[in-house]
C-alpha cells in the first residue's frame, strides 16, 4: 500500500508561524510535525509516500529529500496553483494507481491502526473508506453518518445541535481503490469532502466509515499546535520526542525537553510541560509553564510564559509576561515589563 499526504495548504489558521514554514514542517518537540506521521506509516508497512505540495513546495524536498533517512521512498506531486484536496490527489494519481492507496491530510496527527483500517476497507468491498473519530463538539466538523455495517449513508457539514445524530467526524484519513480516481476531474480545483464523497454516495458507490480508536488531533490552530506538544510530553499521545529534544533533569514534576545549545540561567523555574528549541536562552528567575519556545529565542530575566507559543528568534524582554493564548511571531520582540 502506498500513501499520499495532502500538504498543499497555506495554514492560515496557524499564522504567524506558517509565514516562516509550511504547517507540516513546523517543529513538534524539535522535529518536523510530518515525521510523526511517517513514523505511523512505517509501523504499518508503508514504505512509499507521495507528498502533494503547493505552498512553499521546495521546503519539503529540502527537509526530507528522497526519504531514505526516514525509512521511506518519497515522491513529490506539486500543484502550480492550489487545486483543493481532490485536485491535489488527482495530480498525484500517476504514483498511486497500482493498488489501494492511503490518503492522509497533512495537518492531522493520528495513531490509528492503519492495518486494521485496511482490513475493514477490504471486508466492506468499498470504493472509498473514511476513517472517523469521535469528538465532544461535532458542530464544528463534518459528520459522517453510517449504518450498523459501517456503510456511509449521509454527510452533514457543521450541523446545529438539533441536527446531530452522531459525534463521528471525518478524521482526514482515507482508503481509495484505483477506480475512484476516475471520478475526480483533472486540472481543476475540487474537494474530496464536498465534491467526490457525496457525489459517489449519490451515484450508488460503496463508501464505508471506520470508527478509528487511537489518538487524533488537528494542529490547524495555535491552541492545537500547543496541545500536541503537551499531549506527547504528558503521555496522552503515543509518540516520543526526537533525538534533538532531550529531557532536562532535576525538574520533576515538570516535563521539559530541550534542543542542543540551550542555556538556562540560575533560578529559572519550569512547570507543567515545556518544549525548548535549539539555542534557546532562558534568563535568570524566568518562569515557564505549559509553553512552546522555538529555536533561537531569548527570554529575559524574570519573564513569565504560560500556555503560549514563541516563534523562532523572538525576544522576550526582562519581566515581560506572555499569558495563555499568546502567539509571538518569529523574529519579533516583546519589550521589558510588557504584558501579552
Amino acid at each position: 500500500m502506498k500513501a499520499a499526504i495532502l500538504i498543499g495548504g497555506r495554514g492560515t489558521r496557524l499564522r504567524p508561524f506558517t509565514l516562516d514554514a509550511p504547517k507540516p514542517l513546523l517543529p513538534v518537540l524539535n522535529r518536523p510535525f510530518l515525521e510523526y506521521q511517517f513514523q505511523v506509516l512505517r509501523a504499518h508497512g508503508v514504505r512509499e509516500a507521495v507528498l502533494c505540495t503547493s505552498y512553499r513546495a521546495s521546503d519539503f524536498r529540502r527537509v526530507f529529500g528522497d526519504g531514505r533517512r526516514l525509512g521511506l521512498k518519497l515522491r513529490y506531486a506539486r500543484e502550480r496553483l492550489p487545486l483543493g484536496t481532490g485536485g491535489a490527489l488527482k495530480n498525484a494519481e500517476p504514483f498511486l494507481r497500482d493498488g489501494t492507496a492511503l490518503v492522509l491530510n497533512g495537518d492531522v496527527l493520528n495513531a490509528f491502526d492503519l492495518s486494521a483500517f485496511l482490513r475493514f476497507h477490504r471486508s466492506r468491498r468499498a470504493e472509498i473508506s473514511i476513517a472517523l473519530t469521535r469528538v465532544k463538539d461535532p458542530t464544528q466538523y463534518g459528520l459522517v453518518l453510517t449504518d450498523d455495517k459501517g456503510r456511509v449513508r449521509r454527510f452533514l457539514e457543521k450541523p446545529s445541535w438539533d441536527e446531530v445524530e452522531s459525534n463521528a467526524i471525518n478524521a482526514g484519513a482515507y482508503l481509495f481503490e484505483p477506480g475512484a480516481f476516475d471520478h475526480i476531474p483533472p486540472g481543476k480545483t475540487y474537494s474530496l469532502e464536498r465534491g467526490l464523497f457525496p457525489e459517489r454516495l449519490a451515484a450508488g458507490a460503496t463508501l464505508a466509515g471506520w470508527i478509528a480508536p487511537g489518538y487524533w488531533i488537528d494542529i490547524g490552530t495555535v491552541d492545537k499546535y500547543l496541545q500536541v506538544h503537551l499531549d506527547i510530553l504528558e503521555g496522552r499521545a503515543p509518540f516520543k520526542p526526537g533525538e534533538s529534544a532531550r529531557p532536562l533533569k532535576g525538574l520533576s514534576p515538570a516535563r521539559v525537553v530541550s534542543g542542543p545549545g540551550v542555556r538556562i540561567a540560575p533560578f529559572a523555574r519550569f512547570g507543567g510541560a515545556v518544549s525548548l528549541g535549539r539555542g534557546v536562552s532562558v534568563g535568570r528567575g524566568a518562569q515557564l509553564s505549559d509553553c512552546v519556545v522555538l529555536d533561537g529565542v531569548r527570554i529575559g530575566d524574570g519573564a513569565r510564559l504560560e500556555r503560549c507559543v514563541v516563534g523562532a528568534r523572538a525576544r522576550v524582554g526582562t519581566h515581560a509576561v506572555l499569558g495563555p493564548g499568546a502567539a509571538l511571531a518569529g523574529g519579533s520582540r516583546v519589550g521589558d515589563y510588557s504584558l501579552l
